[in-house]
């Protein structure tokens, strides 16, 4: 088995800050969106922002990747190219690309990552995807370790899978059900999240299996007690999603992985692909950020644990019991402070949660009146720690690069000159000698006390000094002369490591190897007649252009899913197909391909 030289921990970035924050807290990449054509619409930032955060991460060899990964029509598609350029230019590590068309173009000597969008889940996609001179294939969130052995077998581009964060119901992100319902393109960064809503479940003869419950939402994903396995498996860079997430989540999250990836790199004798040590003033525990409870979401095979029915939001984690419930209050037995987010069983089944808006010893008082309702005698869960939240928010964050510095002092005429050396961790090294020469100290203790010092005040750099030795006599110098000496040294490694940053540049080849199949549907989202010629030029016929260009999804398969609502209720075997109804009366028809353990939302009619 091929394992990866150096391996990475990829953070999202909102914005530039949040980005910045990442790397502090150990990141050795961050994703970010540009202004414009990315898959989270949300999340845009100027070149500028970009550049700020390009220039600061590659201080510690940390890489900045821009997502620029929706589908374009004609007239976007030179726009989106232009993009590409600037991002170029602004010292960019990578673009995450989904529509082909792009590969037609004139893009600069970037390096080209395929975003997950483009379902690369089987070794005969990949391998094309390689052979067109992708630089890096983001896997199917579906995959398990056998099957990413498999293509790693067959491959030897980058592999980046998700370790952390939500996950997508439809395989690979590749979904049409909110273009369907409302016209809100997930290809177009416009996703309305349709999987998070409430559903009812039919059979083939319109009777009710489950009514009002959140079928097609799922838990998170949380790889974290598999590093190892997947490094095994051939995964080199391991992704948090989460580009709409605040500060502290990414904090947190990042955080967490980094000790956890770096004890498996120790274990495993390999290296991370940045550097610098991260210092960061909170301990860092990831039930305590957002999520919706945790799966390996078929890392390991099927499970019932993926599914998240009772609400697509937070649960939290448990944190203690309700003892009763009175008129205005609750009696519980779990420390909770005003700020506090629950979120509890009421008596109907379903949960629901609020505020923590009073405390009086084991008694809360909560920011909605809905005590009557709620389940006595059932757990409660904190989804919002305050005290927690509030640490990360306040704690500081910095990554500093440890550096030796060596000091020899050459006795010539009675007098001393310094010759001094700086190294950092790639071994990237300076040396600089004093112009003057100095006497010799008569208090030699003091002396060399006063130089170590000087080379230790280094707060205002990304440097911190991990080793200091001094050879020979130490002289006597004025600390405003041995400061000036130090912040020349730093100035020049500073240049230096600026200088040696080595960019992972690639020209774009046109191939023409054939495609993984003949004909291509709708579901490979051309919109573009640039998307069309790439395909053509690659052997396969373009049936149809993509949903967004006004093609009629009515019977279309909008989604295909490994999360099977028959595995779920028992039913495997049973039965042809099901329905899901939504609040909107809109029915979906689910097929079934039992031999692939998959099920297929097709759209339908709203007649029951």
């Amino acid at each position: 088995m091929n394992k990866p030289l150096k391996v990475e921990l990829l953070s999202p970035a909102k914005n530039a800050d949040f980005g910045i924050s990442a790397v502090n807290c150990g990141a050795d990449a961050v994703y970010i969106g540009a202004d414009k054509f990315g898959a989270r619409k949300n999340a845009s930032n100027s070149i500028a922002d970009i550049e700020r955060l390009v220039t600061y991460s590659h201080k510690f060899r940390a890489k900045v990747y821009a997502a620029v990964n929706t589908i374009f029509n004609d007239e976007e598609i030179e726009h989106a190219v232009k993009l590409i350029h600037e991002l170029y230019d602004a010292g960019i590590d990578g673009i995450i690309i989904q529509d082909m068309g792009l590969l037609e173009c004139s893009l600069p000597p970037v390096k080209l990552i395929a975003s997950t969008q483009t379902e690369n889940s089987s070794p005969e996609k990949v391998k094309f995807l390689e052979d067109c001179g992708f630089s890096r294939v983001i896997l199917a969130r579906e995959l398990g370790l056998k099957e990413i052995g498999e293509i790693r077998r067959n491959t030897s581009v980058e592999l980046e899978a998700f370790v952390h964060g939500a996950a997508c119901v439809s395989f690979s992100g590749n979904c049409y059900m909110s273009y369907f319902i409302g016209e809100r393109s997930a290809n177009r960064g416009e996703c309305a999240q349709p999987c998070r809503n409430k559903y009812s479940l039919f059979d083939e003869k319109n009777r009710l299996i489950c009514a009002d419950k959140y079928l097609l939402s799922l838990k998170d994903i949380n790889r974290s007690e598999y590093i190892g396995e997947m490094i095994s498996a051939g995964i080199s860079s391991f992704k948090i999603e989460g580009r709409l997430k605040d500060e502290s989540y990414v904090k947190n999250v990042t955080s967490y992985y980094r000790k956890k990836i770096d004890a498996v790199l120790e274990d495993k004798k390999l290296t991370r692909s940045s550097f610098g040590k991260s210092f960061c003033g909170f301990d860092a525990d990831i039930k305590k950020s957002f999520n919706r409870g945790f799966s390996d979401y078929f890392l390991n095979g099927r499970t019932k644990e993926i599914r998240s029915f009772d609400t697509p939001k937070a649960i939290g984690y448990e944190s203690g019991k309700i003892i009763s419930v009175g008129k205005n209050n609750l009696t519980v037995d779990g420390n909770y402070v005003c700020g506090d987010g629950i979120s509890y069983y009421m008596k109907d089944g379903s949960l629901s949660g609020a505020y923590v808006n009073g405390v009086s010893g084991n008694k809360i008082e909560l920011s909605k009146n809905e005590y009557s309702a709620i389940m006595q005698d059932s757990s409660i869960f904190k989804n919002y720690d305050k005290l927690f939240e509030d640490s990360v928010k306040a704690a500081e964050c910095n990554r500093f690069l440890p550096i030796s510095i060596s000091i020899t002092s050459e006795e010539l005429d009675g007098l001393l000159r310094l010759n001094i050396t700086a190294k950092d961790e790639e071994n990237t090294e300076v040396n600089i000698f004093s112009d003057d020469k100095f006497e010799i100290a008569k208090n030699q203790d003091m002396a060399l006390e006063n130089i170590r010092s000087s080379f230790s005040k280094l707060k205002d750099t990304e440097f911190r000094t991990e080793s200091f030795s001094f050879s020979g006599k130490a002289p006597f110098i004025k600390m405003s002369v041995l400061n000036s000496l130090r912040r020349d040294l730093i100035e020049k490694l500073t240049n230096k490591r600026e200088q040696a940053y080595q960019f992972e540049r690639k020209q774009m080849i046109l191939t023409s190897h054939q495609y993984i199949s003949t004909e291509v549907d709708f579901t490979v989202n051309v919109l573009n007649n640039k998307a069309r010629a790439f395909y053509e030029r690659h052997g396969a016929t373009v049936l149809e252009y993509a949903a967004e260009s006004g093609l009629n999804l009515n019977g279309k398969k909008l989604m295909r899913t490994k999360h099977c609502l028959k595995y779920s209720f028992g039913m495997c075997g049973k039965g042809s197909e099901l329905y899901l109804y939504d609040q909107w009366n809109n029915r979906f028809t689910l097929k079934f391909d039992c031999e692939k353990c998959e099920m297929i939302v097709v759209s339908g009619s709203a007649n029951r």
